[in-house]
């Protein structure tokens, strides 16, 4: 089955590699583990990378840890963003400290997403301010997708007190942004993307 598996992960068809990913999730076997983490990396399929994801997450994390760290030095966005990805699923505390400043300010935006998501499920308590403020330097980022990641996060770490120089920012865009996110910390049962859009329009308004 392994040999086959390996060939069936590479084939063609997304179809097969979904059913191959299925099929190692559903028997985990450590031998795959370093396949299915290359995958991750080049597979253009969503429904496959989620479907290797939950592969890696059945088998142990003494086996899986390391070879996922190893990604997040890759040079390929989708790798580490991937890695990232299955971090947060997996949600071993262990891999906090490789949660760096770099990955949460990755120039790619898709790394960046992934690198919050996981670090709001991995973060101790001790670091929990330090990681918001991180987080909050870079209120007014991206398309409206990267500006929802980073609200959510925020909004899942709670401290509001990172907001107060965004708020007062000469960039309508970060006032915008930081608003929208105050309002989602304290009504955590608000829309988040009525407030994004709302904040947008305020920028609209203001140019």
């Amino acid at each position: 089955m392994h040999t086959r598996l390996l060939t069936a992960l590479n084939a063609e068809a997304s179809s097969t590699r979904l059913h191959a990913a299925l099929t190692a999730g559903t028997h985990p076997d450590p031998r795959l583990v370093d396949a299915l983490v290359a995958r991750c990396a080049v597979e253009p399929d969503f429904f496959v990378r989620d479907m290797l994801t939950w592969a890696l997450t059945r088998l142990p994390t003494d086996t899986t840890l390391p070879a996922l760290l190893a990604e997040l030095t890759s040079p390929v966005p989708q790798a580490r963003a991937q890695a990232l990805h299955t971090l947060s699923k997996i949600g071993d505390g262990d891999a906090w400290p490789v949660i760096t400043r770099a990955l949460l300010h990755d120039a790619d935006d898709e790394v960046a997403r992934s690198a919050w998501r996981a670090a709001v499920v991995l973060v101790p308590d001790g670091a929990r301010h330090q990681l918001a403020v991180d987080l909050a330097a870079q209120l007014g980022r991206g398309d409206r997708q990267v500006r929802l990641s980073l609200s959510r996060a925020l909004a899942t770490l709670g401290d509001e007190t990172v907001l107060e120089a965004a708020l007062t920012s000469a960039d309508p865009a970060v006032r915008a942004h930081a608003e929208a996110t105050r309002r989602l910390l304290r009504d955590p049962d608000a829309d988040v993307e009525a407030a994004v859009e709302e904040a947008d329009r305020i920028v609209i308004m203001g140019r």
